[in-house]
């Protein structure tokens, strides 16, 4: 299975080279460069770089996609429809969806929720420093801990009932009661099992800041 990492313009933290394609989205792009790291393809409308560097990023992606400013999808939508399009089965490690604008870290939040991408949702994961998230649709899943991560947390889509087991905090007919955001779970020496009935849950993994 291809494994690709897609760089966008947050905060990014370390990002391995062990990956077999890298994907820029807008100002991404500019970051792969300057690590030096492979720029197989640079997606977006090029608004947060200059035309300088816009032309930079042009002349070295194997692959160049520029969008027009005003359109339906964000930049970072825009660059995983491109890679599905070509990579059906690729595993998509996003770095940079956080710490920029909050409605851009909002809709990375949420991108299970876009019809064209919803069927490949255990395809993405978004990661930065403190964060592993993830995306479930309905069904039963068991989750193990990830090391160096202190809490687990749930965010299930509109109209969808969450059960959790084998967690410190769980959540079953007895005691349920319904949250956006079912937060600082933690493990207790087992992997935890949960349900989603309908729609999808954001899984996020997490820890303190050190």
């Amino acid at each position: 299975m291809i494994k690709i990492a897609l760089v966008a313009g947050g905060d990014r933290g370390a990002i391995s080279p062990d990956y077999d394609l890298f994907v820029g989205v807008d100002r991404g792009a500019l970051h792969l460069l300057e690590q030096e790291l492979p720029l197989d393809m640079a997606v977006g409308d090029f608004d947060s770089v200059t035309d300088e560097e816009r032309k930079r990023i042009a002349q070295t992606a194997r692959v160049f996609v520029q969008a027009p400013a005003e359109k339906d999808d964000t930049d970072l939508e825009l660059a995983l429809k491109e890679v599905f399009t070509r990579y059906q089965g690729a595993t998509v490690t996003i770095f940079g969806a956080f710490g920029g604008r909050l409605d851009h870290m909002m809709s990375n939040l949420f991108l299970a929720s876009e019809p064209a991408l919803a069927p490949y949702m255990r395809q993405i994961e978004l990661v930065d420093d403190v964060n592993i998230v993830r995306f479930y649709p309905a069904g039963q899943y068991t989750i193990a801990p990830i090391e160096g991560m202190t809490y687990v947390s749930f965010m299930p889509s509109d109209d969808s009932r969450l059960s959790i087991s084998h967690a410190k905090y769980p959540l079953n007919e007895s005691n349920y009661f319904f949250k956006k955001c079912y937060s600082s779970n933690e493990f207790i020496g087992k992997e935890i099992e949960f349900t989603i009935d309908k729609g999808y849950v954001v899984l996020i993994y997490s820890r303190d800041r050190r």
